[in-house]
């Protein structure tokens, strides 16, 4: 009850999803999760081989092999009622391993709907978006907006009215074949899933640029799409109510969702649990 996550939101998390037996990009979830908690100062009574260890079993023992989502915590512990951090004397591991269907086969062949929010991404040199923290109430502001607005997602801006990613996604222009994806320096989360689909767009031979994205951007863009560990890659097909492209999934994003369903699959991209 005195738990610092609970109290606080103190802590962190990874999203990680499991495929036919494989924990896709275990190893760098886990190394963005100890990432963001030395940025938050936060000691993880596990090693990294420990942390993998633990992980796969948890699978094993629930009998998750083929499709299914892991939510890895990390709180900060028991404490009192204050603030101080010292009085946490030692931190606490939470491994959820269940199913996730955020966006289903018919999102992913009709595509999104969003808004984008009012609700602001924090600066950079606040509650970074960089780290993967549990305090989601700005995105949650803006996922309550969206859910008003009978849209599915909502879009969330910086301060300086540059595009930053969705409310648990990065996001994606394609205009002219150039995919585009803002920098991290926007506030956007260095996501593992942007990663991946970067390297298959390029893979692919399409340039790719991280850089400033506005709402015009978007509007006007050929194609959009969002990524995340939960969401996978999907079409976005509106925007404010202002169709993009044709308002169909466009060609580059049917690509890039195509190889990635292949590509998760694959035992070279992920850690075995059987």
């Amino acid at each position: 009850m005195y738990d610092h996550g609970f109290l606080y939101g103190d802590g962190i998390f990874e999203g990680i999803r499991a495929y036919s037996g494989n924990v896709f990009k275990l190893r760098e979830h886990i190394d963005r999760l100890y990432s963001s908690a030395k940025a938050t100062m936060l000691d993880i009574p596990l090693t990294k081989k420990e942390m993998i260890n633990a992980v796969v079993e948890a699978l094993r023992k629930n009998e998750l092999y083929e499709d299914s989502y892991i939510r890895l915590v990390v709180s900060r512990g028991e404490g009192d009622l204050g603030l101080d951090p010292r009085k946490c004397t030692k931190s606490k591991v939470i491994i959820i391993t269940d199913e996730i269907k955020l966006h289903g086969r018919e999102a992913k062949e009709k595509g999104l709907t969003a808004i984008i929010s009012w609700v602001k991404r924090d600066p950079v040199d606040a509650t970074s978006h960089e780290i993967k923290s549990l305090n989601y109430l700005n995105s949650i502001l803006a996922k309550l907006e969206a859910n008003n607005a009978q849209v599915d997602e909502a879009i969330c801006l910086n301060k300086e009215g540059f595009v930053c990613e969705g409310v648990a996604e990065n996001i994606f222009t394609v205009t002219n074949d150039l995919v585009v994806t803002p920098p991290t320096s926007t506030g956007a989360l260095r996501g593992i899933t942007r990663q991946v689909a970067i390297d298959i767009a390029k893979a692919l031979g399409y340039v790719v640029a991280k850089k400033g994205v506005t709402p015009a951007d978007l509007f006007l863009a050929d194609e959009v799409f969002f990524t995340g560990t939960a969401a996978e890659i999907v079409p976005v097909v509106e925007i404010n109510k202002r169709k993009i492209g044709d308002g169909r999934p466009g060609p580059v994003t049917r690509k890039l969702m195509e190889k990635y369903r292949q590509l998760v699959k694959d035992p070279a991209h992920g850690t075995s649990v059987r």
